[in-house]
């Protein structure tokens, strides 16, 4: 681990049995540079590390390796809860003035998958017909090298009036609990305050430009248990069959729970799975189980839920057990001065007005929010978590761009 690194340890937060010491460095060392003005170069180098979740492979030192030659202060912060592997972060930060910006990102990555599906080696950053492959391409290490790039570009010009920082974890593919959520906390203690923050998810749908994720909705998931009385089939009266019980329950949670907000799609409950265990065709099993999510809007938190469940689900009059877990409530930027200088950085670059949404699934902007204003906005998200997964290099000359502006813009230059 760098001198920075072990200056810039965390009591409580960081455990020096657990420290990691970034993966890569021989092959990584700052005597090799990186151009980091080149988006395609940053996001080549950071899909050639394997960083599967909750590996690393030097992607972190990667970034230091691009950012630390601007300027930048980085601190490598490792952090582990009891029954979890350590995961590695990365703060960085340019200035000490304000407004202060934060990009908030991840190096991790989903598996590939079956590598001999991909047309080309999913970790070698392959440039194919003006396309850039490789897993993470699109989620997210192209959006880390456009920011990364814009960054590089505004210095090289005048440096920013204001702060810019990256929080860069590499635990936003998996539990999320040794990532971002610790390093606000790292930073609260610190005393160190964000004006705004943007995320770099792939919020696009087809095209880039069409779309600012201003919130999420909040996920609920559910496993639900009937209980019953084995019992012969023969002999139906001497046993309770939690099957239909259970089919009874699903029936009674399929009614709608709302009609939507004005920023929100109506909240959804989707069965994800009904199971038995029973292989015997003569047999009434003892218990039936089902899991199921909710994807809620503003109009609930997870508690109002648990409440609604557990009165559609008494209703039935079965025997059953409910867990729940929650793993974020919905939330929303109100429509204001940073969605609207968002919205105007994309006309003035892309000419096109993006739509303001709050669709798709959760990301870790659902922690940043609870510290400062946060939107998303990023690459097309058509290939993400797909074989195949890629880029058009226009479309990261075109994201460093909106990035570019949005610095000029929000932090100023001197």
């Amino acid at each position: 681990m760098s001198a920075s690194a072990r200056r810039n340890r965390v009591p409580g937060l960081n455990d020096p049995a657990n420290d990691m010491k970034p993966a890569g460095l021989a092959r990584n060392s700052y005597a090799q540079p990186l151009d980091a003005a080149d988006p395609v170069a940053v996001a080549q180098t950071l899909i050639r590390c394997k960083s599967v979740t909750p590996a690393d492979d030097g992607a972190l030192l990667d970034v230091e390796r691009a950012l630390a030659p601007l300027g930048f202060e980085c601190h490598h912060l490792v952090f582990k809860e009891e029954g979890t592997v350590p995961i590695g972060n990365l703060y960085a930060r340019l200035g000490t003035g304000s407004p202060h910006l934060c990009f908030a990102g991840h190096t991790d990555v989903v598996p590939p998958g079956d590598q001999d599906a991909w047309s080309v080696d999913p970790f070698a950053g392959e440039i194919v017909d003006g396309q850039l492959y490789g897993r993470g391409a699109v989620d997210m290490k192209g959006a880390i090298g456009c920011f990364i790039a814009a960054v590089a570009r505004l210095v090289k010009a005048a440096g920013p009036a204001g702060s810019i920082s990256l929080l860069i974890t590499g635990d936003e593919e998996g539990p999320a609990i040794n990532g971002t959520v610790k390093v606000l906390d790292w930073l609260k203690a610190r005393g160190e305050v964000i004006d705004a923050c943007v995320v770099g998810e792939p919020t696009n749908p087809e095209t880039l430009g069409q779309m600012i994720k201003i919130g999420r909705r909040g996920s609920l998931s559910g496993f639900l248990k009937v209980l019953g009385t084995q019992g012969h089939v023969a002999y139906p009266h001497r046993a309770d069959n939690p099957i239909t019980q259970l089919a009874a329950m699903l029936r009674a949670l399929s009614e709608p729970l709302d009609e939507g907000t004005e920023h929100f799609p109506p909240s959804m409950l989707v069965p994800t799975t009904f199971d038995v265990g029973n292989t015997a065709t003569n047999v009434i099993p003892g218990e039936a189980r089902a899991n199921f999510n909710i994807r809620f809007n503003d109009l609930h938190t997870p508690e109002t839920l648990k409440g609604w469940l557990h009165e559609k689900l008494d209703a039935v009059g079965a025997d059953y057990q409910l867990m729940t877990r929650c793993s974020g409530p919905a939330f929303l930027t109100e429509p204001g001065a940073l969605t609207s200088l968002m919205q105007e950085v994309v006309r003035e670059e892309l000419g096109v007005t993006p739509e303001l949404s709050t669709s798709g699934g959760t990301s870790d902007a659902r922690f940043i929010k609870d510290v400062c204003p946060v939107i998303e906005f990023g690459l097309v998200g058509q290939t993400m978590h797909q074989v195949d997964e890629r880029v058009a290099l226009a479309d990261l000359e075109g994201l460093t761009g909106v990035y570019h502006r949005l610095l000029r813009t929000y932090v100023g230059t001197i």
